[in-house]
């Protein structure tokens, strides 16, 4: 007898009480679907020389791929990488406070476009451009999807067939190859490099504006450093150039900050309160990353230049929706109250967090750890570790930070790439870094509410043999 004959119809596994079940779950569709997929599977495999799995076994393959093709692309990580502001995972975790006011918006009709005082139609950059105005000291305000398309934006719109001039050291690329230089000509700039990578002075600016000079341009240099022998134009030394020339001075922050990062031990980074102050006539910032807020490109400056920019008809094409707005929103309030944001604001409170509580933490859990690694050849302790801030924000400075260290005993490195597989398999996936030939999990961003579920989560490790 042909063993495919057996196999059951798609019509009798559906009625089983197992799909059933997910039937009602997931939708009749979908649960077909996958049905449809693991017969298929299955008689290939039979052909193959493969023994026919029974019915028990065949629900399993069928409930494993509705529960796979049903699990969410956008699934919330333990990141414990050391890197806080983690591109790849999603840049700064939102304060309550913002998760509430998204929720809130997303539920719910809200006044996007619509001046409730009047009854007439508004603008929504009005949700946060005062916000911005009195937290930075600029005349105006405009926000768009992120700091790249700020960027594109007011060059597109300011500098469009003319000249752009740029210290050559400022060059910059950013994430996935995306290099400033690219951003100018896209938006219909020209490039005029002036300097050396190294040193750039007044003069190499003075020298290079000519008629078709629309602007001066800073780019800070927020992903890498130079040092040694170098020298860079005072930005108010800038402003009075352009100024006297009838130019606008445009400084690109790329990461930015609201606050004095020193006041909270940090290093300092420049804020686009400083930039105003120093007679910069518009300044870019992004939203997600020092700031901790949403993706977003902001811009505040002059009245006159924002007001041309959000003439731009590509303004509508880079504009954010009401969630980015109402989640920007709430964290732009926040920074009303700097004594309290390294308490409120979860990026600043993850990037200040002491190191002895972190290692405290580690205390904690490492008997979770240990016991889920038992039998394996391997060690586990905790270690000082050095996190960094990320998102090319302050690149070379580096926090003191507690952590795992996973080593293999012997030769048997293959077993620190088998857990960190398994880390990243579980239910809500751990992402840490190997480093040095350990596997590192650095508590940095582990919050404290957060840790039952960790522990929780370890004793389902499946690390393959």
């Amino acid at each position: 007898m042909n063993p495919l004959s057996q196999l059951p119809s798609v019509d009798r596994l559906l009625s089983t009480a197992a799909l059933a079940a997910l039937v009602d779950l997931h939708g009749r569709a979908v649960v077909t679907g996958v049905v449809r997929d693991v017969l298929a599977a299955t008689r290939a495999a039979v052909k193959d020389g493969a023994l026919l799995p029974d019915e028990a076994g065949l629900l399993e393959k069928v409930g494993a791929g509705v529960t796979a093709k049903m699990m969410p692309k956008l699934r919330p990580v333990f990141n414990l990488t050391g890197t806080v502001l983690h591109t790849n995972l999603g840049r700064a975790p939102l304060p309550e406070e913002a998760v509430q006011a998204l929720i809130a918006a997303a539920r719910n009709p809200c006044a996007l476009e619509y001046d409730v005082e009047s009854g007439g139609r508004g603008d929504r950059d009005s949700v946060v451009d005062e916000l911005l105005c009195e937290l930075t000291g600029a005349e105006a305000a405009t926000v768009v999807n992120n700091n790249a398309a700020a960027v594109f934006l007011l060059l597109n719109t300011l500098a469009q067939k003319k000249q752009v001039i740029v210290s050559r050291g400022e060059l910059i690329e950013i994430g996935g190859a995306f290099r400033v230089p690219d951003i100018m000509s896209r938006a219909g700039a020209k490039l005029v490099e002036v300097g050396t990578t190294n040193r750039t002075h007044l003069k190499d600016f003075a020298e290079n504006i000519t008629p078709r000079t629309a602007m001066l341009m800073k780019v800070h240099a927020s992903n890498y450093a130079i040092s040694g022998f170098t020298h860079a134009v005072p930005e108010a030394e800038l402003a009075a150039l352009a100024h006297r020339h009838d130019l606008p001075f445009v400084i690109d922050l790329g990461s930015g900050t609201l606050a004095d990062l020193a006041a909270y031990g940090l290093p300092h980074e420049p804020t686009p309160a400083e930039a105003i102050a120093a007679g910069a006539d518009l300044v870019t910032f992004s939203g997600d990353k020092l700031l901790g807020g949403p993706q977003a490109g902001l811009m505040v400056g002059r009245k006159d230049l924002i007001a041309k920019i959000k003439k731009n008809p590509l303004k509508r094409a880079l504009r954010v929706g009401k969630l980015t707005l109402a989640a920007l929103e709430a964290v732009l309030a926040l920074y009303r109250d700097p004594d309290r944001l390294h308490l409120r604001v979860t990026a600043v409170r993850q990037l200040t967090r002491p190191e002895a509580e972190i290692r405290s933490a580690a205390e904690r859990l490492l008997p979770a750890l240990q016991t889920a690694l038992a039998g394996l050849p391997v060690s586990a302790d905790i270690v000082a570790l050095k996190s960094q801030i990320g998102s090319g924000s302050l690149p070379v400075d580096r926090l003191p930070s507690a952590g795992f260290a996973i080593r293999p005993l012997g030769k048997k490195g293959g077993v620190l790439n088998r857990i960190e597989a398994a880390l990243r398999a579980l239910p809500k996936p751990v992402i840490g870094r190997i480093e040095d030939g350990a596997l590192l999990l650095d508590l940095r961003c582990l919050q404290p509410q957060d840790e039952a579920e960790f522990a929780a989560l370890l004793p389902a490790l499946n690390i393959r043999q």
